[in-house]
C-alpha cells in the first residue's frame, strides 16, 4: 500500500474493523516514513455479473441502476435508507450467487418479492412500470391480487401450522394422551 502522501510503501496497520454490514474491512494506516494516518478499505472482489435484457442484449450488472430503480418506487413514502440498502444488497447477493448470467425478468421478479413484504404501494409502482401495464384493468388487477393476498400478523401464532402437525394414533378412548392445548 502507497503511502497518499509520501508514496512510501512501508506502512503499519493501526486499527482494523469490519463494515456495517460485514462487506468490508476499514484499516486504518501509518506510514512508516513520514508518520501521515490514512485509511483503507479491503472488500471481496466480485465477479463480473450481466444482465440478459428482453431483446437479447447483454449489459453489466449495475448496482446503482437496481438502487435507483427501488428508490423511485419508495418516493414519498416513509421507508427508512436503511430498509432500501438492505433490500438491494439481499438482492445482489441473490444474483451473485446465482451465476455470471442473469435475464433481466429474474431480477425484476426477485425485486417484486422483496416489495411485497415491504410497501404494497412501492411494490405496485414497481410493478406498473417492470410488467408493463397497457391500461388501468391491469393495475386494477394487480390492487385486487394484492387485496386477497393473507397478511402475516406477527403478533399471532398461525391457528393452522403449515408444518404437518404430529397426530396422536387412533387408540382406545379411556387411555389419557398428552394434549399441548396450544402451548409451544
Amino acid at each position: 500500500m502507497r503511502c497518499p502522501k509520501c508514496g512510501s510503501r512501508d506502512d503499519k496497520v493501526i486499527d482494523s474493523r469490519q463494515s456495517r454490514d460485514s462487506s468490508s474491512i476499514r484499516r486504518r494506516r501509518e506510514c512508516l516514513k513520514c508518520n501521515y494516518r490514512f485509511t483503507t478499505y479491503e472488500e471481496i472482489e466480485r465477479s463480473d455479473l450481466r444482465v440478459v435484457k428482453r431483446d437479447r442484449t447483454h449489459e453489466p450488472f449495475d448496482r446503482r441502476k437496481l438502487a435507483a430503480s427501488i428508490a423511485k418506487a419508495f418516493e414519498k413514502r416513509s421507508t427508512s435508507l436503511l430498509t432500501l440498502e438492505d433490500t438491494v444488497d439481499e438482492i445482489v447477493h441473490e444474483l451473485e450467487t446465482s451465476g455470471r448470467e442473469v435475464p433481466s425478468s429474474v431480477i425484476g421478479a426477485k425485486v417484486l418479492e422483496k416489495l411485497r413484504g415491504i410497501d404494497e404501494v412501492a411494490y405496485l409502482r414497481y410493478a406498473s412500470v417492470y410488467q408493463q401495464f397497457r391500461d388501468v384493468d391491469q393495475f386494477v388487477d394487480a390492487i385486487h391480487t394484492l387485496g386477497r393476498r393473507v397478511k402475516p400478523n406477527a403478533a399471532q401464532r398461525e391457528l393452522f401450522p403449515s408444518e404437518t402437525a404430529q397426530r396422536p394414533a387412533p387408540g382406545p378412548r379411556n387411555i389419557p394422551t398428552s394434549k399441548n392445548h396450544g402451548r409451544v
